[in-house]
């Protein structure tokens, strides 16, 4: 049977000390009740000594959550600990977490504290602590810029005096995986034996962007508990980030050799709350719970993923509350063009869907990202087509407020092309004045509106209009993310109509 490993989410207590966050009681309430659901095992719950607000709401969380062991924080003062246990009163399951630094910088510079003081602080405070209750962690401060002997001491002074917990903390993420594992292994070996019922703990920040990395390495050199906060949040850079270690141990339990009682299904709607409470957006790259995790765009990503997900996906997005996103953009190919087709109910012919798909990757070009509503247009656009019809081949537009508006459009029908180009009141009027000079059909613009069907800089519209052509009225439609190329395709997609009316009319070509 794999070995149990102890998720210790500290979102509300160093993940709320991130710049800017200020969660009220209710806030962590309510954080502390979706942890709960997540299933972690022990829940930080803050710092109860550090101010009214955060008693209040370990207060709380310790008599209004079950399931996870509810711990404080504490330093070695004892009034620190009297007010940790005092918080913690309502738990069924609670810990004093109680720290002091042994880095000679933090010694010197921040405590004024000689080694010997700082070993007989932690003493004295776990001995305190341990009045209160049975479950005490305690934690060296800047562990990896400390001399390693003299971590290894007062840690083996703090299980003496009754830690049951002894976790490693790089506080200022100043270690690397192999240094980090070091010195784990040495605290493992010197500060667990003969007490095997001591868990040794990590806690990583992300400074060099390694926190997680090195959380995971200490796995192999014996640490049973690593902690961590929901998307990463906490001081400067951040914490190991809670969710990336569950997946990682639950992806690669083969590699890890350990197993954590997570209910994956709930990652994601944590990370969510935990990025409305705060106000910390989830970048979008992120591991597990950003938007693009199980987003893919490349057409070889999109097609592999289409006939098996598990060409390029290592973990079920459902396992985690998401699920997979084909991105209909620039880099996609026909695969996944004819899903989003198959999904939008549009079945089209090979032709149509060829003329379709190239008008799509036309748009992406310019907008990266095309929605739904977006290929519903594309489609409705190009199937709009008549035989014979006049296709847009280019236009340019000049002038301005200073310069009277000019538009030059080129259109083409079979391998003939017509450029024509005219003047205007405004760039639509100009454009619309060339397109029937090209067709050679006076036409009155009598509906013209554009609608979006994106938001963003970049959206996209439909423009519609209505042309008349004699006592007739022929509609057209375009679709683009610039206003003036959508009011082009859509006169020419009308005129096109108005031509074609006038042939079966007539018998004769426009």
């Amino acid at each position: 049977m794999q070995d149990h490993l102890i998720i210790f989410d500290t979102t509300l207590r160093d993940g709320e000390q991130a710049p800017g966050i200020a969660l009220s009681p209710d806030d962590k309430v309510a954080i502390a009740h979706q942890l709960a659901k997540l299933r972690v095992d022990v829940i930080e719950a803050g710092f109860a000594a550090s101010s009214a607000g955060d008693f209040k709401a370990v207060s709380r969380i310790a008599n209004e959550v079950q399931g996870p062991i509810i711990a404080t924080l504490a330093r070695t003062h004892p009034d620190d600990v009297d007010q940790a246990a005092d918080a913690l009163k309502g738990a069924s399951r609670k810990r004093i977490h109680v720290f002091n630094s042994t880095s000679r910088i933090h010694m010197e510079q921040m405590l004024r504290m000689t080694p010997a003081e700082v070993k007989a602080s932690v003493i004295e405070a776990v001995r305190r602590a341990k009045r209160y209750v049975d479950d005490v962690e305690f934690s060296p401060q800047d562990a990896t810029r400390s001399d390693p002997d003299f971590v290894a001491e007062v840690c083996r002074a703090a299980v003496d005096a009754g830690a049951t917990t002894i976790n490693v903390p790089d506080t200022v993420g100043y270690a690397m995986p192999d240094d980090f594992v070091a010195l784990l292994t040495k605290v493992y070996g010197e500060v667990r034996a003969g007490n095997e019922d001591v868990v040794i703990s990590t806690h990583c920040h992300n400074d060099l962007g390694m926190a997680v990395a090195n959380s995971l390495s200490a796995i192999h050199a014996g640490a049973r508990q690593i902690e961590g906060a929901i998307n990463g949040i906490g001081e400067r850079a951040g914490n190991t980030s809670t969710e990336e270690i569950i997946m990682a141990v639950s992806t690669r339990e083969d590699f890890f050799g350990v197993e954590v009682g997570a209910d994956t299904k709930e990652i994601f709607e944590t990370s969510r709350l935990v990025s409305r409470l705060t106000g910390y957006p989830v970048q979008y790259n992120k591991a597990v719970v950003g938007r693009n995790a199980f987003a893919h765009e490349s057409g070889i990503h999109q097609h592999g993923v289409l006939r098996n997900r598990e060409t390029y996906e290592i973990m079920d997005p459902a396992a985690v509350g998401q699920e997979s996103v084909i991105v209909l953009g620039k880099h996609s190919g026909r695969a996944a063009f004819s899903d989003a087709l198959t999904r939008l109910g549009i079945t089209l012919e090979d032709v149509d869907f060829q003329r379709s798909f190239e008008r799509f990757k036309k748009l992406a070009d310019r907008k990266g990202e095309i929605s739904e509503e977006g290929i519903r247009a594309i489609v409705a656009e190009e199937m709009g087509g008549l035989p014979g019809e006049m296709l847009l081949v280019a236009i340019h537009m000049s002038g301005g407020s200073d310069e009277t508006p000019t538009a030059r459009v080129t259109l083409s029908r079979d391998d003939e092309e017509i450029t024509s180009e005219s003047e205007g009141d405004g760039m639509v009027n100009a454009a619309f004045v060339a397109v029937q000079d090209a067709f050679g059909i006076a036409a009155e613009l009598i509906d013209y509106r554009v609608e979006p069907i994106t938001s963003g800089a970049d959206a996209m519209a439909v423009v519609n209009i209505v042309v008349k052509v004699g006592s007739e009225t022929h509609r057209g439609r375009g679709v683009s993310t610039d206003v003036v190329e959508g009011s082009v395709r859509a006169m020419v997609a009308a005129m096109n109509r108005a031509a074609i009316g006038r042939v079966a009319v007539d018998g004769r070509p426009a």
